[in-house]
């Protein structure tokens, strides 16, 4: 595994090689020294850097639209693409089911390898290094900041859009579940008395459920 390209798409070179190459191990590969406790180190420094960077962009914002944009640059899928944008999968340490299954593409071991990579930087050089590493990974993803009304769930803006017009709230009901407890799927009605409305939803969860059914509620008032 060439740590030395890695380093160079990093742009940032370790004094320490081994905080680097736990950094990069799966508990799957090793199950004493893996990247379990940099990754908690790791996803505080990232949430800090990347808290700074929005307050000082978003000078208007409040702190509900402050956290929605966090998280729209935080969550799972948001790190897994900068893990991707990098081929970070290409130097994850893994062990023989995780690499048969496929887990260097896995969006949860790239978000977490990512962040312990941070949490690496940041024991290795500290914080000002670790925040110059981050800001040069989002760079493309911190140019244009996303508008902080299309980070809201499907059912704030449903809930939002009736109370505007003092209508009644929707009502969520599940109406089917298939499936091993282990692996269901979820249906579920979103109904709206006063507009005589009514959509079904599935998921994998109830919430996700309640979601899918607000989203094609939602599809169907003009707003």
């Amino acid at each position: 595994m060439n740590l030395e390209k890695f380093q160079t798409i990093l742009d940032y070179q370790f004094k320490h090689l081994d905080l680097l190459e736990q950094a990069l191990t799966h508990r799957s590969y090793c199950a004493d020294k893996n990247n379990e406790r940099l990754e908690f180190l790791g996803d505080s420094v990232l949430s800090l850097v990347i808290t700074h960077h929005i307050y000082q962009r978003q000078p208007e914002a409040d702190e509900g639209e402050l956290s929605r944009i966090r998280s729209s640059l935080v969550k799972q899928e948001a790190l897994a693409r900068v893990a991707r944008d990098i081929g970070l999968g290409d130097y994850i340490y893994l062990g023989g089911g995780e690499l048969k299954s496929g887990g260097f593409r896995r969006s949860s071991i790239l978000s977490d390898t990512l962040e312990a990579i941070i949490g690496a930087i940041y024991l290795d050089s500290g914080f000002g290094p670790a925040q110059d590493t981050i800001l040069f990974l989002y760079r493309d993803y911190l140019l244009t900041l996303p508008d902080t009304d299309t980070l809201k769930d499907a059912k704030t803006r449903l809930q939002e859009y009736l109370q505007s017009r003092q209508m009644g709230l929707p009502e969520y009901k599940v109406i089917k579940t298939v499936g091993k407890s282990h692996d269901q799927v979820f249906t579920v009605t979103c109904s709206i008395a006063s507009l005589k409305l009514a959509y079904s939803g599935e998921g994998s969860s109830r919430k996700k459920a309640e979601q899918d059914a607000a989203r094609k509620t939602l599809d169907q008032i003009p707003l």
